[in-house]
């Protein structure tokens, strides 16, 4: 499975670089919300606010990111797919892609935010374990609610309405770790966000991983 994995992230790989405008205009999207935000907010955010709109932008991309995951793939390239790979090899690799492009994202996203609002974050490391557990919780999530929606007919629709009561969990258990790094708390009044992260990511990949090869065979 581990050839079949860096096979098709191979195959992710190429078929981005050969679609530059997508990916750049993800890049471009972060670039600009960032922007607006140093607008409409003239003076320095306060470190909640600043938090809270980091988080914000971090989901729509993740978003972005997820609806050309399944939803990129013609019928062709699905039946391809289906005789010569494992199920679970296909969303392994497509979660380790998105988790890349987020943990990209992010970066850009930190430095674009400090650059124009200033940076509020006191504990960087704190953060950066923040930015990489929630990274991975939303492409677990997102991978999976993308390949439901990529079996329907209204799959923007759809990815919308399965991913909103999904990330809220999700999404409210980033801010408030990330926001224990912003004020530079103690990591020991962490440990129970941190914990709750990783076994929501968990739940949501195991349980991915079991259910994904019948959804695939649908």
């Amino acid at each position: 499975m581990r050839k079949e994995i860096l096979a098709l992230l191979g195959k992710e790989w190429t078929t981005e670089w050969k679609q530059k405008h997508s990916f750049s205009g993800l890049l471009f999207y972060v670039f600009c919300l960032s922007f607006v935000t140093s607008l409409a907010f003239r003076q320095s955010l306060d470190p909640f606010t600043w938090n809270a709109i980091f988080w914000i932008i971090q989901v729509f991309v993740a978003l972005n990111a997820a609806s050309r995951s399944f939803m990129g793939e013609s019928r062709g390239q699905y039946e391809t797919l289906y005789c010569l790979v494992h199920p679970n090899s296909i969303l392994v690799s497509k979660t380790i892609y998105g988790f890349g492009i987020l943990l990209l994202s992010s970066g850009l996203n930190f430095f674009l935010m400090s650059l124009f609002n200033g940076s509020v974050v006191q504990d960087f490391g704190l953060f950066c374990i923040t930015l990489i557990l929630g990274s991975l919780g939303l492409s677990a999530v997102l991978t999976l609610i993308s390949a439901i929606s990529s079996r329907a007919g209204n799959r923007v629709t759809l990815m919308a309405i399965l991913g909103f009561p999904v990330l809220i969990p999700l999404q409210l258990t980033i801010l408030k770790l990330s926001k224990n790094a912003v004020d530079g708390l103690p990591w020991d009044k962490s440990y129970q966000e941190m914990l709750t992260l990783i076994a929501l990511t968990l739940i949501t990949g195991i349980t991915s991983y079991l259910l994904f090869p019948y959804l695939w065979r649908d």
